[in-house]
């Protein structure tokens, strides 16, 4: 597996290969159905959490209409606490602005917190690219790391992995990156995490410089939030003398009291915990108490054009809890990596091709890796309409015509195959806005459904091939309802 998504082929082929991995699809069904089962537990806990959740929304609808406002009420506030304040329009100027950040610390290696928005806009290859060395520090980041490999999940990057591989990998690679693995290492949990334990101690000890991302940002007085599991994130960003946070401007909330709605939402619907065992906040700089330099670059990335969708933009309330992967019937047999981006799932259907734009077959292609079964959107802490957004795309992808992309007009080819699909749905909307044409239609369809063949014949093969025809009621609705009620069948 290379180091990063760019060039992987459309879902369709990536999942395909991916389902034949019996290993993997193991894997990701013991781990998905576990994690659902704790969060089930968890919200079962709270009596409001439907309000709960209504508020997020809210507060995040709220936001997103302002965003402008709070986040230069953010800038202001971060600047005035003694931090720096850096505006990245997209992946290749965020890049940019990190290296130098770094090189003007004289550094070449530095520590990483658990990032998405990183992992979305490649920073660990640009740095390497500028002779810069990042070290993961988050367990399932660090055996992606070493095993050259890519984050498959949101909340648990390795879930494709199991304790056998992740040990072969510690044994294996441990020692390119430093502290080599204990020999005779097994692979039990305890004995993993300690060598990974081991690994990061001396790198903790001696770096200079770390990066991070952040859960949340509080505009009232600029303080980044970031909750974890494990407390390697902590350690980075109180030890390093200077820190660099990368974080998506719609991470950022107005107040304390919209914070502390979601500080009960996402550790319950993430990790299944009624509060993260670490939760680490900072506000710019303190005089010896953490970093000495802070660094703030907002990342946009597409997110403006994402907000501009009216649709589209409740995709940008998301707080990365990865409970739509965990019930996904195409995620749990696909895996991570078929959706070509560091957002996979559900969520990654909907937010890459508003992030990245739909010109690329794999980008158009998101949008239809769904059954549409409506899971993700029951348990969205946050209330995200997936199936509405992944529908809303489609027709995107379909029509083509003109987009904005990451500030830049561009033009949106239809999807290659789609012409019959086109030419269907013109044809339909033809048809039910014409009710003479429709009854006659549904006649037809009535008088000659029992010829409906058990198997559809030429492209059509492959969809019946798996699936039953539906069993055919005694007689049609139409008959019934003329037979019942009198009067023209359905017309009343």
């Amino acid at each position: 597996m290379s180091g990063t998504y760019l060039g992987m082929p459309a879902f369709p082929e990536s999942a395909g290969t991916a389902v034949r991995d019996e290993r993997l699809r193991g894997n990701l069904r013991h781990a998905t159905h576990s994690i659902r089962a704790k969060r089930a537990k968890a919200v079962a806990e709270l009596p409001d959490w439907d309000r709960l959740r209504a508020a997020g929304a809210a507060i995040k609808n709220r936001t997103l209409r302002h965003l402008d406002v709070y986040l230069e009420r953010l800038e202001r506030a971060v600047t005035e606490a003694g931090g720096q304040v850096h505006w990245a329009a997209d992946a290749r100027e965020a890049n940019r602005i990190v290296t130098r950040l770094v090189r003007e610390t004289g550094e070449t290696e530095v520590l990483k917190v658990k990032s998405m928005a990183t992992q979305e806009i490649g920073l660990n290859q640009a740095l390497a690219a500028a002779g810069i060395r990042v070290s993961e520090t988050d367990l399932a980041e660090l055996i992606v790391q070493l095993g050259d490999d890519l984050p498959s999940h949101i909340l648990v990057p390795a879930i494709h992995r199991n304790r056998g591989e992740i040990r072969d990998i510690f044994t294996r690679r441990m020692a390119d990156w430093g502290r080599p693995a204990p020999e005779g290492l097994s692979d039990s949990p305890a004995e993993l995490a300690e060598a990974a334990r081991l690994h990061l101690r001396q790198k903790f000890l001696n770096a200079k410089v770390a990066i991070s991302g952040a859960n949340f940002m509080v505009a009232e007085t600029g303080t980044l939030v970031v909750v974890e599991s494990e407390g390697n994130g902590r350690m980075c960003l109180t030890l390093p003398e200077t820190l660099i946070s990368v974080v998506g401007i719609e991470k950022v909330v107005p107040t304390w009291q919209d914070l502390e709605v979601f500080l009960q939402l996402l550790p319950r619907s993430s990790t299944a915990e009624r509060m993260n065992p670490y939760t680490s906040m900072w506000t710019g700089t303190t005089d010896g108490d953490g970093p000495r330099t802070f660094h703030l670059v907002l990342l946009d990335n597409g997110r403006t054009d994402a907000l501009a969708d009216t649709v589209g933009r409740q995709a940008l309330r998301c707080i990365r809890c990865s409970a739509c992967l965990n019930v996904c019937p195409v995620y749990e047999r696909a895996g991570g990596h078929a959706y070509g981006s560091a957002y996979p799932g559900p969520i990654g259907a909907i937010l890459t091709p508003q992030l990245r734009g739909t010109a690329t077959g794999l980008d158009a292609s998101l949008p239809y890796a769904s059954s549409l079964c409506g899971a993700c959107y029951e348990v969205c802490p946050v209330a995200i309409d997936i199936p509405e957004v992944l529908v809303h795309l489609r027709e995107r992808v379909v029509q083509g015509g003109e987009a904005t992309v990451r500030g830049r007009r561009t033009r949106i080819r239809p999807a290659k195959g789609h012409a019959a699909e086109r030419a269907a749905m013109r044809a339909a909307r033809w048809v039910l806005d014409h009710p003479r044409a429709l009854r006659s239609g549904q006649r037809m369809a009535a008088r000659s459904r029992r010829l409906v063949p058990p198997q559809l014949p030429g492209p059509g093969r492959a969809w019946t091939d798996s699936r039953d025809v539906p069993a055919l009621p005694a007689e049609p609705f139409r008959d019934w309802w003329r037979r019942t009620r009198g009067g023209e069948g359905g017309d009343a």
